[in-house]
């Protein structure tokens, strides 16, 4: 499904997505294979039925913990534990992503370094069954573009292994503050937690944005139930759905105007280092482990350096708050003794994704622009080279192909080869 839209007018919690998406027909087996691939296989135990709240049916679930005698795991630990994995390294990056966040913001709070952050706040058991659980669902149902409705965080307070504290949670806020991300008014609800640091956390990641509803086709609604009692129904709603009626985009999706909006300034953080006594293969290790930890990415340069060596100038582009993580995988596994950072901006054109049909099957098109320029198309490079081999072709010819069924669907063509302007 291209497109999915959250809808959480009592709030957000992770077991609360989970339940949505196992109200959409998650097969358990999703969450429990990448879970046993940590370690975590006859640990846990999931309790869900459907259910009602205020008068709604949705589904309820309950993560019920089976250890006698739960380890306190840093999220220090618990990094090396998900880096380590057997995860595929889509789901390990997204994994990574969601508690190295969380990890920032709770250790922001309570005014430690993340490294220290402990069980209680990143590392229960609970939380790593709803982050590994919800990534791999929306990962299975292949959700490229998520939006969110804004939140509401809840007022009052709330009891903790911290003891007693404000509402919304002081993560909760954090979590807001670093991402920009706008908290709808609690004001008639009744006194209570309504959104966690965890759930807050995964649509962090994922969520392109925080909005009202688009305008969509719903092709299926996944309802998750939370615990408490309140005078409404205490629920979140999924929506997968598609832009374009009928399923699919048609030849309207790829011909029509882009992205509404202007391009978008955004602060990214560059990390740098000069490497010369690393082998090739270190390096290559180092890249990919820099990349699995949601680096935006990474790349190297050719330099010469002193004494006439040969080097790499290796570059690593990131959101600000994931200095942190990225420097305890640059000590790790480098031999740099030393790494620079700086704040960069960059403009980013308003883009989005759509599943193109061809003669060879489903391409993904990647189509950015503003309003009132010309589109710019590019074929995801992943899909083409899996076609290839699949039918046994060329990327050449595959790319022949693609190019035939943007030109049907009145896409623009390169008059050099099918492939548009690369998209940075």
């Amino acid at each position: 499904m291209p497109l999915a839209y959250l809808d959480c007018p009592t709030g957000l919690a992770g077991d609360m997505l989970l339940a949505a998406l196992l109200d959409l027909g998650l097969p358990e087996a999703v969450i429990h294979r990448p879970l046993a691939q940590l370690g975590l296989e006859g640990r846990y135990r999931l309790q869900h039925a459907e259910a009602r709240s205020g008068g709604l049916r949705g589904r309820r679930l309950t993560v019920e913990t089976l250890e006698a005698d739960p380890p306190h795991r840093s999220w220090g630990s618990l990094r090396q534990l998900i880096g380590d994995s057997a995860l595929e390294p889509p789901l390990r990056q997204r994994v990574l992503a969601v508690f190295g966040l969380l990890a920032e913001a709770e250790g922001a709070v309570h005014g430690q370094p993340a490294e220290q952050v402990h069980f209680h706040e990143v590392g229960a058991l609970d939380a790593l069954v709803d982050v590994v659980g919800v990534c791999a669902g929306l990962l299975h149902v292949q959700v490229e573009r998520l939006i969110c409705a804004p939140p509401p965080a809840g007022h009052g307070s709330v009891s903790t292994a911290h003891g007693r504290l404000p509402l919304p949670a002081p993560a909760v806020l954090e979590l807001a503050r670093r991402r920009s991300i706008p908290l709808a008014s609690a004001e008639g609800f009744p006194a209570g937690e309504l959104t966690t640091p965890t759930g807050l956390a995964l649509m962090a990641c994922w969520a392109e944005r925080f909005a009202a509803a688009p305008t969509l086709v719903p092709q299926q609604v996944g309802i998750g139930l939370g615990h408490r009692v309140l005078d409404r129904p205490n629920l979140l709603r999924l929506w997968l759905g598609a832009e374009v009626a009928g399923g699919g985009p048609g030849p309207e999706a790829l011909s029509s105007p882009p992205p509404p909006g202007s391009p978008q300034l955004e602060t990214v953080l560059q990390q740098q280092a000069q490497i010369d006594d690393a082998s090739p293969e270190d390096l290559a290790f180092l890249i990919e482990e820099l990349r699995a930890a949601g680096a935006l990415e990474v790349f190297s340069t050719a330099i010469a350096m002193k004494k006439g060596r040969q080097g790499l100038l290796l570059t690593v582009l990131a959101w600000p708050d994931q200095a942190a993580a990225l420097r305890e995988i640059w000590w790790r596994h480098s031999s740099s003794l030393g790494l620079r950072e700086q704040l960069q901006q960059r403009w980013a054109l308003p883009r989005r994704s759509h599943h193109l049909t061809t003669a060879l099957g489903e391409v993904r098109v990647k189509l950015a622009g503003t309003a009132g320029s010309p589109p710019r198309h590019k074929a995801e490079h992943d899909d083409l080279a899996a076609l290839a081999r699949r039918h046994g072709l060329s990327l050449a010819q595959v790319r022949q192909v693609v190019a035939e069924a943007m030109a049907g669907a009145g896409a623009i063509a390169n008059d050099n080869g099918p492939a548009s302007p690369e998209l940075s």
